[in-house]
């Protein structure tokens, strides 16, 4: 049996090592954006691109070394969702323009409206119906893409980086709206039924309820008056 088949199986495995350090990455990534020199920007990008690949590798070396894990199905789309939300922050504080918080306002806005929905669904025992889907891991590759761009934001060879990066992200909006609709229009049978009324006592067939029993009327205590 190969070294790697024979590996954890729980939470201490490499996919769940390269998932935590997608988080970790995040404060380095911070910390270097605010970096007062020329190729700050540059390192940003890097350690993006770094993170943006784990999040395909540790998916990747999960199924291929059947690693997959309940803490790594959870902490993989956390830790997709804290580093794209803290990039998205990033720029839009560097660009504070509405053309960059409108779509950055759209993806955080739909993965809190989708996390919550998860959750819930959870709850129920029916979470497989909101699990995540081919349209969503494209949008994720895309907004991946355009936030990369985004922070490198220089001209390369003529190609102008922010634009294209810009556009990718409305299309990635666009697609992160849509995906979210999917999600919703599969709970929808479960968020519109009815509650189940609470169950009544049913008596036994051929057998009388005794009617409740009258509480006692109390009648009012007359005055006692006294001869004087």
């Amino acid at each position: 049996m190969p070294f790697m088949a024979r590996a954890d199986n729980g939470v201490h495995n490499i996919p769940n090592l390269l998932t935590a350090l997608r988080i970790l990455l995040i404060p380095v990534f911070v910390g270097v954006f605010y970096l007062p020199f020329n190729r700050a920007r540059l390192a940003c990008t890097v350690i993006f691109a770094v993170a943006a690949l784990t999040d395909w590798w540790d998916g990747y070396l999960a199924r291929r070394w059947g690693q997959e894990s309940p803490f790594g199905a959870f902490l993989d789309p956390v830790a997709d969702k804290l580093m794209v939300a803290v990039a998205l922050v990033l720029l839009v504080q560097a660009e504070p323009t509405p053309l960059l918080a409108m779509p950055a306002a759209v993806i955080v806005g739909r993965e809190i409206t989708v996390s919550a929905l998860r959750e819930w669904m959870a709850e129920l025992g029916v979470r497989a119906a909101v699990d995540v889907s081919l349209l969503g891991k494209f949008k994720t590759t895309l907004q991946m893409l355009a936030i990369g761009m985004l922070i490198y934001r220089d001209t390369l060879h003529g190609l102008p980086i922010f634009q294209t990066g810009l556009a990718l992200l409305y299309l990635s909006a666009i697609l992160t709206l849509w995906s979210m609709v999917v999600y919703l229009r599969a709970a929808w049978p479960r968020l519109t039924e009815e509650p189940v009324p609470a169950a009544q006592p049913i008596a036994d067939e051929g057998t009388r309820v005794a009617d409740p029993v009258p509480k006692p009327k109390h009648s009012a205590a007359k005055p006692c008056i006294h001869a004087k």
